[in-house]
């Protein structure tokens, strides 16, 4: 076990913002909109709006949703 390190939130907020990142750029290589992706995962525009600027957080369930709609592994999206 490892302790999280020392300043927390600017660790959590790097990692929010490469999944966001991560999610954008398989959204981009796909050539779907933010609609189309919003739309086919069911989730809240504004959800996937946030997730991709890396100022969300968002559940399991909606990045479940989100790899199932871009036929990715979940890992490949929160590594």
């Amino acid at each position: 076990m490892r302790d999280l390190p020392p300043d927390d939130d600017n660790w959590f907020a790097e990692r929010q913002w490469a999944v966001g990142r991560r999610v954008q750029a398989e959204r981009i290589r796909q050539n779907l909109t933010q609609e189309n992706l919003y739309l086919a995962a069911r989730v809240d525009r504004r959800t996937l709006q946030a997730l991709e600027a890396g100022s969300g957080n968002p559940t399991f369930a909606t990045l479940h949703r989100i790899a199932y709609v871009l036929d990715v592994p979940l890992s490949d999206l929160v590594q």
